[in-house]
């Protein structure tokens, strides 16, 4: 399914190798002793037929052993391992919604991915294991024609550095000469370029929409959102719009058969990548017929909910984000052409009034926004829901 180096995956490996203990003496567990290697071989992660995970760690000589994984309902950033006697950590979680999940053990304090597992994720700053747990129509690897998820090398203009970025292609995209719709997808503050083609299995939830007639072929991009030294959500000054603009979108018309013209063009993203979209959209509103924002709103225009409950003001009002937007806004033909504009949020979401006071600025301006708000919070199991579904309106 996937073109991508295996830096990440060798990363994560070695890493963990380096930080636990050698394994000591007794009958091996799951999978039977390696060659050359002494101790239990432990199979982690375990995915039950109910759908429950079970974790397991060679650590002998570790005091304390947790696995971090916020997604995964009931575990949370520091769920503790019970240690056997042969040295073996292991827990086991209640039943989780299918999907896929990120998780690191806490070793005494030091994170650390699964050494007995090479499915990675990565995110802004470090290298997660994963682990997918089937049961879903759409997020499951299924019997259906698959597209290619390729990592992408470029060097940016505005940057002045060389940049990634991950691209699919829908199935049969090699061996034609057709030309596509194109759909641009960005990421969250805490994640990376690699983040929605593994955690958010867009790849797979494309081939099983496209597989099924509930979405059109379409090339998506997934550009690497975060940028050297500079603001990611600023209402002025976001170096990423500009990379988008005068980097990224060219890059992309002139390297796939992508289909011109504003009706062919579609963007959204999710908390940080959503506020993005809605910069990116409203300065070149004739370039998008389709913008989904998920998770999120005007950031920095509307106060933001801290996850402790508090609030913070935000840098500037919706005023200065109206001024600098104000041709876009005013324009009713680029209004009228727009087809979907759609926000989803979760009804525990730490951004939700955000999204909120955002919905309604547009609608006090003439725009006809479709708001969903949905069950959960700031989490991979929402976004690739909304995926689905803002992907399966496109194009049509």
């Amino acid at each position: 399914m996937r073109m991508r180096s295996a830096f990440s995956r060798l990363a994560s490996l070695a890493v963990a190798f380096l930080l636990l203990p050698s394994p000591v003496g007794a009958q091996a567990r799951g999978q039977g002793a390696g060659r050359g290697q002494a101790g239990p071989q432990v199979v982690s992660p375990e995915v039950s037929a109910d759908r429950q995970i079970t974790f397991r760690l060679l650590a002998p000589q570790a005091e304390a052993v947790r696995v971090n994984a916020t997604d995964i309902p009931g575990v949370g950033p520091a769920m503790a391992l019970t240690k056997s006697a042969d040295g073996v950590w292991e827990v086991t979680t209640a039943v989780v919604p299918p999907g896929a999940y990120r998780y690191q053990f806490n070793v005494d304090g030091v994170a650390t991915p699964d050494a007995r597992n090479p499915a990675a994720s990565e995110s802004r700053t470090t290298v997660w294991s994963l682990v997918h747990v089937p049961g879903s129509e759409v997020t499951d690897t299924r019997m259906v024609p698959h597209g290619n998820v390729a990592e992408v090398t470029y060097h940016s203009s505005v940057l002045g550095a060389f940049r990634r970025l991950h691209v699919y292609t829908p199935p049969g995209y090699e061996a034609g000469d057709r030309r596509y719709p194109v759909f641009y997808l960005l990421h969250g503050a805490g994640d990376s370029d690699d983040s929605w083609s593994t955690v958010g299995r867009a790849g797979i939830i494309l081939d099983n929409l496209i597989a099924a007639g509930r979405a059109r072929p379409m090339i998506v991009v997934m550009p690497a959102g975060h940028t050297p030294g500079g603001a990611t959500v600023a209402i002025e000054g976001d170096a990423f719009v500009n990379e988008f603009v005068a980097d990224i979108m060219p890059l992309v018309r002139k390297t796939y058969r992508v289909q011109g013209g504003r009706a062919n063009t579609a963007i959204a993203g999710l908390s940080m990548g959503g506020s993005q979209t809605l910069n990116i959209a409203f300065e070149h509103l004739g370039d998008f017929a389709y913008v989904g924002v998920f998770s999120s709103g005007l950031l920095g225009a509307f106060p933001v909910a801290g996850r402790g409950g508090g609030a913070t003001a935000p840098a500037a009002g919706p005023d200065a984000w109206a001024s600098q937007h104000a041709a876009m806004l005013a324009n009713a033909n680029l209004r009228k052409d727009l087809k979907l504009f759609w926000f989803a949020t979760g009804k525990d979401d730490f951004l939700l009034n955000n999204t909120v006071d955002t919905v309604n600025f547009f609608k006090e301006r003439g725009f006809t926004p479709v708001y969903k708000e949905t069950a959960g919070g700031h989490t991979w199991l929402n976004w690739r829901d909304y995926l689905e579904e803002f992907g399966s309106q496109l194009f049509r």
